[in-house]
C-alpha cells in the first residue's frame, strides 16, 4: 500500500511540473534579442570539448547559465 502512495504522489508532482510551463525574461533585453543571445550561448557551448559528448543535461545547463549571464531569467507561467 505504501508504495502506491509514494508513486501516486510522484506522478502527482509530475503532472503538476508538467502544466507550469517558464519563459526566459530579461528587462534590460528586448524578447526579440532572446534567439540571438539563446544561439549566441549554445555556440559557445559546442567550443567546449567537455560538452561536446552530447550529454543533454550538461548541455542544458551550460546554456542556461550562459543566459543567466546575460542578464536572462526564467519566469514561472500558469
Amino acid at each position: 500500500m505504501h508504495h502506491g502512495y509514494v508513486f501516486a504522489t510522484s506522478l502527482s508532482l509530475l503532472l503538476l511540473a508538467a502544466c507550469s510551463t517558464a519563459e526566459w525574461v530579461n528587462t534590460n533585453n528586448p524578447t526579440a534579442n532572446y534567439t540571438l543571445d539563446y544561439n549566441a550561448c549554445e555556440m559557445d557551448m559546442t567550443k567546449d570539448p567537455k560538452l561536446q559528448q552530447g550529454n543533454r543535461y550538461f548541455v542544458q545547463q551550460t546554456t542556461e547559465r550562459c543566459m543567466l549571464k546575460k542578464g536572462w531569467m526564467l519566469k514561472e507561467t500558469q
